[in-house]
């Protein structure tokens, strides 16, 4: 059975609130000042067999990872991490110590945000079955043009906004799905209600698109 192990944290001098975590009570591996938050009894196998209680896994994976964030910075692990023994994931870390330092050093007090942005141009109304001839083809070509306007006005908007973030926000990933475009930053903790700031600042200029921020997350894309 490997060992289950949900992030990598840097040794606390205060002890922890460690939530329970899939189905068991979690604990700390460490090596000098990394240490790993593991779920060592997890039987991970046996859950794949089960779809409704793998997906209660990985809300449950996600769980954990949100409140030991609440606490101390952390590099989040994929769900289903596991390592092969406890000698194995200590050789990992010792392996990999100064390497883990040096990114938690570059991610101290930063957390990853999600602004997502939504179209809210509607669609044109269709052309009435009462044009016919010349006159059908020709409103048909004006619709055609005005959602050509609508597009290009939308991606002007998306990449001006884009440089403006680029301007504050070094580290940016930029995602897109289903009509929806993502981007994700990292930011200061203690700077969000900057940040709210400044995402109203940026909605001004995308009056074709309604911009959400999320919540503060630890740095899933940024490890």
């Amino acid at each position: 059975m490997g060992i289950y192990t949900y992030a990598f944290l840097r040794h606390s001098p205060e002890p922890l609130d460690l939530p329970t975590g899939i189905s068991g009570s979690l604990h700390l591996i460490t090596v000098n000042q990394i240490c790993a938050l593991v779920e060592p009894e997890l039987e991970f196998e046996a859950l794949q067999q089960n779809d409704s209680q793998l997906l209660q896994a990985v809300i449950a994976h996600d769980r954990v990872l949100q409140e030991v964030f609440q606490q101390v910075d952390i590099l989040p692990l994929r769900f289903g991490t596991q390592f092969v023994s406890e000698k194995g994931l200590l050789q990992h870390l010792t392996s990999n110590y100064l390497t883990y330092l040096d990114k938690f050093a570059q991610l101290k007090g930063q957390a990853e945000y999600v602004l997502k942005f939504i179209p809210t141009d509607k669609d044109e109304p269709d052309i009435s079955p009462e044009i016919k001839g010349k006159d059908y083809f020709l409103a048909k070509k004006q619709r055609y043009q005005s959602q050509l306007e609508q597009q290009n006005q939308r991606q002007k908007e998306l990449d001006d906004v884009k440089a403006a973030i680029a301007q504050f926000y070094i580290d940016t990933l930029y995602e897109s799905k289903d009509g929806v475009e993502r981007i994700y930053l990292l930011a200061d903790r203690t700077h969000e209600a900057a940040l709210q700031g400044q995402i109203q600042q940026w909605q001004a200029l995308c009056t074709h698109w309604s911009i959400s921020l999320g919540n503060a997350l630890p740095p899933y894309h940024f490890v």
